[in-house]
């Protein structure tokens, strides 16, 4: 047969080959986790749609420095939606109530959007605002449950920006709609602006959203300006977990930023401190109320977190931990051993603990429920910032039964006073078993199946041994 030579030419040729092949691969590799990593970390943003609310009832013709208020807020709403072009993602909209009808009529479902939201709309709504002449009434809460419908389906930021001069008229409940609206998800926090509103009655509006008290025109235009910044600008914030000493040292635990109104989690992340033991800084939507869950073991919640939008929020938790291992001497004859770990007097468990393990809980006092046979019960187990309590049981002994005879048992535990306390029954169908026991004395209590009365019952006494077997024989009496 012959063999093909491969020459020195051919030889090197395929070594580059093979190499730039291998290099091909080591990039297609590096730009897989690359833009893995870049998916993890750059979530793109969603649109910001801002919904401005206008009233336009009669009152709004009241004179107002050198004006009147209708003017003035059609002035600054022209100004500020010509400068939202310079924003990329951001989409607005126009509805106005109190404006088609007069007084007279007495209206309560005047109202309208005027222009939907559309990318480059900035010129229709500045239109529309010329058109607008103030002749009705203040339906408020309808005007809040009509404008759900005004935002499209598609996931964005949507914000409503109430501006009045006046109270509901039309017997609503602007708050319960807002905050029914907020709950389901339709807008976020609304800002509202009240133009001349007297301050007996700003708490009649402030429930709707956050308010703004808008004295003079300078201020409304301050206002605005504020709102827009809240809403557009990034907000951060880092998280610092506390110990006992107020150093924030804790980390690597579940958090979850929860929308306080709603109960909907909002934000999933797992703590970290960087190398000089600073937490990392997260972006977050700061228009939404937070409770901040940090689940540890039992969780702790912070409730009701002020965010400043627009800037780097450090929020603090006491969250001193420390450990509680378990471990057993000598060979395990349960299998998986576990335990029950709940808090000094409580019912509830707050971990099944598997022995082997070592688990971080918060620094208290904890009850343990230990899964042998009998099951162990321990009170007092504490908990130290920064420590490991070590919880250690010694080795079970074995209980052999070694009859194959059916019949119906139970073994009894035999307490230092010589009661009795049930520990568990034996299996009717096939007595020949081996149990786990923890070391101690027992009695063990049976009648067979074909005994005939309750007086042929066995009842024998026994001891278990840490590590050792003990026999029982089951007499057919």
């Amino acid at each position: 047969m012959n063999k093909k030579r491969i020459t020195n030419h051919e030889s090197s040729a395929m070594a580059i080959w093979h190499r730039t092949f291998a290099a091909f691969c080591f990039l297609l590799i590096l730009l897989s986790a690359g833009n893995t990593a870049l998916g993890q970390q750059e979530k793109p943003k969603p649109k910001t749609r801002i919904l401005f609310l206008l009233d336009a009832s009669g009152s709004m013709l009241a004179k107002w420095e050198n004006s009147d208020r209708m003017e003035v807020a059609k002035t600054l709403l022209a100004h500020l939606v010509d400068s939202l072009q310079g924003y990329d993602n951001v989409e607005v909209a126009l509805r106005v109530y109190g404006h088609q009808f007069g007084r007279e009529r007495n209206d309560c479902k005047d109202t309208k959007l005027e222009v939907p939201f559309a990318a480059r709309n900035t010129q229709a709504i500045k239109s529309k605002l010329q058109q607008i002449v103030p002749r009705g009434n203040t339906p408020i809460t309808y005007s809040l449950e009509q404008a759900a419908g005004d935002f499209p389906a598609d996931k964005s930021r949507n914000v409503v920006i109430l501006i009045t001069d006046g109270l509901e008229s039309c017997a609503g409940d602007p708050c319960a709609m807002s905050l029914a609206l907020q709950k389901k998800g339709i807008f976020l926090r609304p800002f509202i602006i009240g133009i001349g509103i007297e301050p007996a009655y700003e708490k009649q509006l402030s429930c709707i959203g956050q308010y703004f008290n808008a004295a003079d025109v300078q201020t409304f235009e301050n206002v605005l300006t504020e709102i827009v910044t809240q809403t557009l600008s990034q907000t951060t914030v880092s998280v610092e977990l506390l110990d006992d000493q107020g150093k924030a040292v804790e980390t690597d635990v579940n958090m979850t930023f929860v929308n306080a109104l709603n109960g909907q989690p909002e934000y999933n992340y797992v703590h970290y401190l960087d190398g000089k033991g600073k937490p990392d800084v997260l972006d977050v939507d700061a228009l939404l109320p937070y409770d901040l869950v940090v689940n540890t073991t039992p969780v702790v919640i912070k409730r009701s977190i002020a965010l400043q939008p627009g800037k780097h929020n450090v929020v603090q938790v006491q969250a001193p931990q420390g450990t509680i291992y378990l471990r057993q001497n000598g060979p395990s004859a349960y299998g998986q051993l576990a335990a029950l770990v709940r808090q000094q007097g409580a019912e509830q468990t707050l971990h099944v603990q598997v022995f082997g393990n070592r688990h971080k809980y918060m620094a208290g006092t904890y009850e343990l429920e230990i899964l042998t046979l009998p099951r162990i019960y321990m009170k007092g187990v504490t908990v130290k910032q920064g420590e490991t309590n070590t919880i250690t049981i010694p080795p079970p002994g074995q209980l052999a039964i070694s009859s194959q005879v059916q019949g119906y048992g139970s073994v009894y535990s035999i307490t230092d006073s010589g009661s009795q306390e049930w520990v568990c029954n034996i299996p009717e169908e096939n007595s020949k078993i081996t149990l786990a026991l923890q070391p101690g004395k027992y009695r063990f209590v049976y009648r067979l199946k074909s005994a005939q009365a309750s007086k042929f019952t066995d009842v024998q006494d026994f001891t278990i041994r840490s590590g050792a077997t003990t026999t029982v024989k089951i007499f057919n009496r």
